[in-house]
């Protein structure tokens, strides 16, 4: 099985349709700059996708950083500052798609939003 992972910064405290706006640029980012291989694979395993959370800024990179090393692809999502954050503000980070045990092995600790 496939899926994405979309990990949210819950320090920010983001109105339902802001964080909802930030998983769904993550979600894009991260098809856009997948092996299209993978992307494939996860499309035909109903492009599962899971909304996670940490504290702050500090653990979304170091897991982020995790991830890298774990040979997975990752998009930090940083807004563009037009209503309720400062420009450049990160927000989340997107991490897949790829086989659900390889991204467990780097999220599977995060509880869900």
């Amino acid at each position: 099985m496939y899926k994405e992972v979309i990990v949210i910064r819950q320090d920010l405290q983001l109105p339902k349709g802001k964080l909802a706006v930030q998983v769904a640029h993550a979600a894009v980012d991260l098809i856009r700059t997948a092996e299209q291989s993978l992307v494939e694979a996860w499309h035909d395993d109903a492009a599962k996708k899971v909304v996670l959370k940490v504290p702050s800024q500090k653990e979304l990179f170091q897991l982020k950083s995790k991830a890298k090393r774990a040979g997975l692809n990752t998009a930090v999502i940083r807004d563009a500052g037009r209503t309720v954050l400062v420009p450049g503000t990160v927000t989340c980070i997107g991490i897949g798609p790829d086989v659900e045990e390889k991204i467990d092995a780097v999220t599977g600790e995060l509880p869900m939003v």
